[in-house]
This record gives C-alpha cells, sequence and structure tokens, in this order.
C-alpha cells in the first residue's frame, strides 16, 4: 500500500510538472499569432497594400460607391460578423408599436403609397437604442440615440434607420469600422462600458476632423435626453423623393417630439445609471401602459434638384445640416407610438432594419456613407438572425403579400408551391411576374440619373469644410447649452491619459469651433489656451440657426410627466386632493413616496396607499417634487434625512419643488432659494399655475450657477 501511495505521489508530481511544462509551450507557441502593426503597410486580408483607405471607391468624386470595391466589401464585411449575436452598435434597444397618420395627399412630392392619402394610417415599429454600450449597459449614458422606424406600408417596407442627432462623424462608410472600433471599450480591457470617455475615441475624432460636427453635437445635451419620448429623430442622410410623373426632389427627414425635446443634467444622468439602468425603456414602456402614447410630427426638408449647389455646403455630406431657416419642414404627418411588445426577443432583439428597404416614390443620393450602408446592414443580419431568411420573421414580415424564387436557406418558413423557381418560366404559368413601373401600382423603379464620371477613390472637394456646421451649431445655443458643452469635453477629455491627445483636440478641434469653447475647455484641463484657430474656416452667410438649440422645442402640454408627492402622517386632506384633481387633469403621474412602504394617513385619519418611500424612489426618477402641508410636523420632517436629500437633489437638478402651507418653513433650514421653480404657498392650489408653467419650462435654468453647495 505504502509503494503504491509512492508511485502515485510521484505521477502525480510528474503529471503536474507535465502540464506547467504544456502550458509554457502553449504560451510560447501563441506568440507565433500575435501580430505588431508597428511600422508595416496597411494591407488587404489578402495581402494587397492599400492605397487610399479614407475613400471608397465611386463613380466620380459625387457620384455613387461601386460593388466592386472589394477593399470596402471586406473591411465592412468582416466588420459586419465581428460579434455574435448581439448588434455590434446599438444592441441596448427598446421599442414599441404605432401608427403613422398622413396630414394630406402628398402625392405631388412622392407616389410613395402611404403618403397618398390624407388620414391614411400606416403600421409602424420604432426601435430606440445607444451606440456603444452591450446589451447589459445603462440607458443614461451620454450618448447618440438611435430612431430606427419600420413603416409596414400596402407596398413594402419602408425602413428610414435614424439617430436622435442629424449628423454623422464620418463621411465615407470606409471609416465606419475605425470610427466603431474607436468608440468602443478598448480592446485591452474593455473599458469602457457605454461611454466614449477614453483614449481611442478622442484619438480617433481628433485625427479626423470630419467628425468634429458630431462630437459637438454628442458633447451637448441632446446626448442625454430625460426620455426616449423628448428626442428628435433625424434621416441623417439626403434621399429623394420621386412622383408619379418622375419628378425627383432631395429631402432630408425630420421628427419631432410633441413632448418637447427635453435633456437630463450631466449629476443626474450619472446617477440614473447607477440606480436606475433601465429608466429610459422604463418610462417608455409605462408612458405607453398609461395611455400617455408618445407623438412626433414626421415632415421633409424638400430641396429642387436645381438648387442641389446653391448651399455653404454639399447636401450630400452626412456631416452637415440644412438649417431650417434656408429649407423650412414640411409637415407629412404624424407618428404615435401606443403598444409596447408582447415579448423583447421576438420583436425588440429580433427586428431588423436595413435603410436599403425602400417603396416606389422613395431613393436613395449618392451619399458615400448611405451607399456602404446599403450593403451592410443586410450583411449583418446574414450573421445575427441566421440567414438570408431574416424576413420571414413575424417582426420583420410586410403586410402586403411578397412572391419570388428565392428559396431554401437556413430557417426558411415558406412552404412554396410550383415547380420553378426561376424567371422567366413557363412551367408554372409564368407566375411570379415582374410588374413594370408604368403600371398601376408599378414595381420599383431607381431614379433616371446620368453617371459618366472616372473611377477614383476622391473626396468631393465640397465635402472639406469640417469647422463652419460644427461652429454654426454652437453659436445657435443658448448660454446654458454652451457652458453644458464645455462641461462635457472638460469631463471626457479628463478622463483621456495621453495629454497630447488633449491638446490635440484642444487645439486643432476645439479652437477651429470657437476660441472661448476652446480656452474655456483648456483651462479645466489645465492646457495653454490656444491664441487663434489651426485653419481658415469659411464663413455663412448667417452665423446662427435658432432651430437647433432645445429651447426652441418645447413641450405642448404636461401629459406623461411625472411628479412626487412627499407626504407624512397628519397630511391635509385638502391639499392632497386638490393635487391628485389636478395632475389626473392635466395626464400628470402622480406618486405618492412616504417614509417608508407603509400606509400614511392624512390629517382626517384616512389611511393612503403609497407608492413607494422616499429612499426608494429618489428625486432623479421625477421631474418635480412636493411636499404638501403637514401642520405641526416640520420638526418631524426636518429629521427624516431621506426626505431633505429628496428635497435638496430636486432642487440641485434644477426641478420644480413645491412647499406648501406649514412646510414652507423648511426654507429657513435648508440652503434652497426661492425662484420661479422654488414655489411655497397656502396649498397646492395657489401655487398651481406657478408650477404649471415651471413644469413645462422642464429646468429651472437660471438657478444652475447657485447649487454648488448642495450636497451631490
Amino acid at each position: 500500500m505504502g509503494h503504491q501511495d509512492k508511485v502515485g505521489k510521484s505521477q502525480v508530481a510528474g503529471a503536474d510538472a507535465a502540464d506547467k511544462q504544456n502550458a509554457n509551450l502553449k504560451t510560447e507557441d501563441l506568440e507565433q499569432f500575435k501580430s505588431d502593426a508597428s511600422g508595416q503597410a496597411l494591407r488587404t486580408n489578402q495581402g494587397v497594400k492599400i492605397a487610399d483607405d479614407k475613400n471608397s471607391l465611386r463613380a466620380g468624386a459625387r457620384g455613387p460607391s461601386l460593388l466592386e470595391d472589394f477593399i470596402l466589401r471586406e473591411k465592412i464585411t468582416h466588420f459586419d460578423h465581428e460579434r455574435i449575436p448581439e448588434r455590434i452598435v446599438h444592441a441596448r434597444g427598446v421599442a414599441a408599436h404605432g401608427y403613422f397618420e398622413s396630414y394630406a395627399d402628398h402625392s405631388a412630392l412622392t407616389k410613395a403609397g402611404f403618403l397618398s392619402e390624407k388620414g391614411k394610417q400606416t403600421p409602424i415599429f420604432v426601435r430606440f437604442s445607444t451606440v456603444q454600450g452591450p446589451r447589459g449597459s445603462a440607458d443614461t449614458v451620454r450618448d447618440v440615440r438611435g430612431f430606427a422606424l419600420k413603416f409596414y406600408t400596402d407596398e413594402g417596407n419602408f425602413d428610414l434607420v435614424g439617430n436622435n442627432i442629424p449628423v454623422f462623424f464620418i463621411q465615407d462608410a470606409i471609416k465606419f469600422p475605425d470610427f466603431v472600433h474607436a468608440v468602443k471599450p478598448e480592446p485591452h480591457n474593455e473599458i469602457p462600458t457605454g461611454g466614449s470617455a477614453h483614449d481611442t475615441f478622442w484619438d480617433f475624432v481628433s485625427l479626423q476632423s470630419e467628425s468634429a460636427h458630431a462630437v459637438i453635437w454628442a458633447m451637448s445635451d441632446r446626448a442625454i435626453p430625460k426620455s426616449l419620448r423628448t428626442i428628435q429623430g433625424f434621416g441623417v442622410h439626403t434621399f429623394r423623393l420621386i412622383n408619379g410623373e418622375g419628378v425627383s426632389k432631395f429631402v432630408k427627414f425630420i421628427w419631432t417630439p410633441k413632448q418637447g425635446v427635453l435633456s437630463l443634467v450631466w449629476d443626474e444622468a450619472q446617477k440614473l445609471a447607477g440606480k436606475d439602468a433601465d429608466f429610459h425603456r422604463r418610462d417608455l414602456g409605462e408612458a405607453i401602459e398609461l395611455g400617455n402614447y408618445p407623438e412626433w410630427e414626421f415632415g421633409v426638408q424638400v430641396i429642387d434638384e436645381s438648387d442641389e449647389h446653391n448651399f455653404d455646403f454639399d447636401i450630400l455630406d452626412p456631416t452637415k445640416v440644412i438649417p431650417e431657416e434656408l429649407v423650412p419642414i414640411t409637415p407629412l404627418g404624424k407618428l404615435v407610438l401606443n403598444r409596447n411588445p408582447d415579448n423583447y426577443f421576438a420583436e425588440t432583439e429580433q427586428v431588423a432594419f436595413c435603410p436599403g428597404h425602400i417603396v416606389p416614390g422613395i431613393d436613395f443620393s449618392n451619399d458615400p456613407l448611405l451607399q456602404g450602408r446599403l450593403f451592410s446592414y443586410t450583411d449583418t443580419q446574414l450573421s445575427r438572425l441566421g440567414g438570408p431568411n431574416f424576413h420571414e420573421i413575424p417582426i420583420n414580415k410586410p403586410v402586403c403579400p411578397f412572391h419570388n424564387n428565392q428559396r431554401d436557406a437556413l430557417h426558411r418558413t415558406t412552404i412554396n408551391k410550383g415547380q420553378a423557381s426561376y424567371e422567366p418560366n413557363s412551367i408554372d404559368g409564368g407566375w411570379p411576374q415582374e410588374t413594370p413601373p408604368a403600371a398601376k401600382d408599378g414595381g420599383f423603379e431607381s431614379y433616371y440619373e446620368r453617371i459618366d464620371a472616372h473611377k477614383v477613390r476622391e473626396r468631393s472637394a465640397s465635402f472639406q469644410d469640417h469647422f463652419s456646421q460644427p461652429r454654426l451649431f454652437y453659436k445657435s445655443l443658448s448660454t446654458t447649452e454652451q457652458h453644458h458643452i464645455a462641461e462635457a469635453y472638460s469631463f471626457e477629455l479628463g478622463k483621456v491619459k495621453r495629454k497630447f491627445i488633449r491638446e490635440r483636440v484642444v487645439n486643432e478641434i476645439l479652437a477651429n469651433i470657437d476660441l472661448n469653447l476652446a480656452r474655456e475647455v483648456a483651462q479645466h484641463l489645465g492646457l495653454p489656451p490656444p491664441e487663434k484657430s489651426s485653419v481658415s474656416v469659411p464663413k455663412y452667410k448667417f452665423t446662427e440657426s435658432p432651430a437647433l438649440s432645445q429651447t426652441t422645442l418645447a413641450a405642448d402640454s404636461l401629459r406623461g410627466k411625472k411628479v412626487a408627492a412627499l407626504l407624512f402622517d397628519g397630511v391635509s386632506d385638502q391639499d392632497l386632493q386638490d393635487a391628485q384633481a389636478w395632475m389626473e387633469q392635466h395626464k400628470v403621474k402622480l406618486m405618492l413616496l412616504g417614509p417608508s412602504s407603509a400606509p400614511v394617513h392624512t390629517g382626517k385619519g384616512k389611511e393612503i396607499e403609497v407608492d413607494g418611500s422616499f429612499k426608494g424612489e429618489p428625486s432623479i426618477l421625477f421631474d418635480a417634487v412636493i411636499l404638501l402641508n403637514v401642520p405641526g410636523e416640520v420638526p418631524t420632517i426636518l429629521k427624516n434625512g431621506d426626505v431633505v436629500y429628496h428635497l435638496l437633489e430636486a432642487y440641485k437638478h434644477l426641478k420644480p419643488v413645491v412647499l406648501t402651507g406649514e412646510s414652507s418653513q423648511l426654507l429657513s433650514s435648508l440652503p434652497l432659494k426661492e425662484d420661479e421653480g422654488l414655489l411655497q404657498g397656502a396649498s397646492f392650489m395657489s401655487v398651481e399655475k406657478a408650477f404649471s408653467q415651471a413644469l413645462l419650462t422642464h429646468r429651472v435654468w437660471g438657478r444652475e450657477g447657485h447649487v454648488s453647495h448642495i450636497p451631490a
């Protein structure tokens, strides 16, 4: 027995030594797979040296991209298949069903059927998303929001894959993989999640000045929206609308919320990311369940073909906006979201949006970013959804019939009848057959556009101005919005470890947008302030576009707002009843909060069930806070740290705060200053008009410079 033990131990020791040796061998063997690009030429995966990695191959500098561009196709194909099965970008999403209703017959503009009749309703499915973070990231991070629309029209599906900012970070699709690689978490540590405050992102955008416009939008309040119900939507690209006579006009799609364009403040956004990572998706779902259906006015900016070149910028450049002062928005109809999905995976996760899904009456422009997206999105779905039959998943299926000769492949559910799967055929009577475009309800026909140009890898000279529009955007904002942008750049760049990147952003990007902005950010970062711009920036005919400021995009009602009422035992019956009736009248959701989840008793002894506690439902979840009259209980209130923090935090985040009756005595003990949003009165009804105005305004911006002393 002892001899066997000795042998066993010896064998084990030998095995351990062998394992260690094998582990070392495996580690050494891995070295052959490591690749260091230092000093190396940029090549394709087949070893071909790349002469130009900044421009896709197109027919002329402003012409369409060419399918033969094997460098573009290899790069985007690889990028499309880098993540399985989560979306590479826009992974964190939430969606809803609804409808589009046309305001009028727009057939003079387009032959698209869903726009050809006043009052015509078309089912839609809308998916909102953040760009950078994975599915498990938070809703309220600083990021662009995707705002994708699927119209289930009588003529087939039309997908408008938009964002909540009107411009993109790059001009050519060949740079999209580079942009996403840079903004995603850094590859060595997968940090940060859901944010862009890191070296690789700022290294890329500081070297790619065409991104300056989109970046300043991302540093604005637009990137930290109050809710998904309060964001604008933009198609970003220039499209064409074509009428029955074949007349084409260029258009930009824009949809604006009736709820107003509203944002969080930065401290609030960060706290929400920790306390309620699902804040946006919860808000959207609850609003629809309560019948406060979000609504947007859907419109287009229309440009005659004869005016294509009559602007200070190129309308095909996806890093440019067309100011509304130059081309007003023509309203086409309204978008209404009125039903939540029944199953997140089956609908929200499996929905497939592709910019190439269009219907007769809509067509593409030669925007080089759009041209690449037409290829990329379909290619991505092949990986995500298991093959070419993703259109058979119910959420992606058109509402009109569809027949063709495409059969088989993974996950096929249609059982095709007939022997012929080719065209033309005579075995099955020639069906399905083509529909000539001239026929009634004719087939799709691409716009008849002349292309006569050399094949080149070249960016049009009209795309070279990268700073006039970021300057226009910044100059169009209110002082408060400009201050927030400076703070955002300072915060983000403060996380960048490499000083030379911070310096490059300040001196080569911000100084060309606005010197005062660059100097303010430089001061916050401890850098020398730039003395002048580094490039000559062309001047526009006008220097401001007020429509770009959120302050011009206010809500039209209080419907869907959310208010917290802080209750203690002894609360005034009349005050509570009046507040509840007023909130119901204005379709404002009122949540009753108490010291705990236990019921609260009114002054007349009535038991009131509460919706939560002060601590469990923090002020960051609400648009405003009211503390109703509790006779004789002010000392008790002051001893409750949770309610004091609730009030201080709401005040710090510039929200309306109402104190009624004896609750107003708290002002003498708390570091709060009365203003147009800090209201006190004998009863709730005595301040309801001022409260209504403050709630509609959303924030008390005049308070912002006076809250640094309030605890975080």
